[in-house]
């Protein structure tokens, strides 16, 4: 996946409420579905559905321990999102310098 589709994926996936408290909690410990449920107000199913949608969206891996599924923050899925707001920054920047030179032009005329 193009780096612009991953990072648009990732803010996809955090713009729900419930993916971002999964995701926060994921970025405190790895952990197992159940684990992460506990104290949502969603079902165990629910959960495992906004995992798919972070894991698809590059967010978090999965690894099997045993029977259980255990969930992680995958950093690259932050770095694709870094790395857009990066860009937008740095041209958000140059716009805001070229605004500025020139209005320093105007004013010396």
């Amino acid at each position: 996946m193009p780096a612009d589709h991953r990072a648009r994926a990732v803010f996809d996936a955090l713009g729900d409420a419930t993916r971002r408290t999964i995701f926060e909690r994921l970025a405190v410990r790895p952990s197992a579905v159940g684990e992460i449920a506990a104290g949502l107000p969603v079902s165990r199913p629910a959960v495992s559905q906004h995992l798919r949608v972070l894991r698809e969206a590059g967010l978090v891996t999965e690894n099997a321990k045993g029977t259980r599924r255990i969930y992680r923050v995958d950093p690259r899925g932050i770095g694709a999102a870094r790395d857009m707001l990066d860009a937008w920054h740095d041209a958000a920047l140059a716009s805001f310098k070229a605004f500025a030179d020139a209005e320093t032009e105007g004013d010396e005329a």
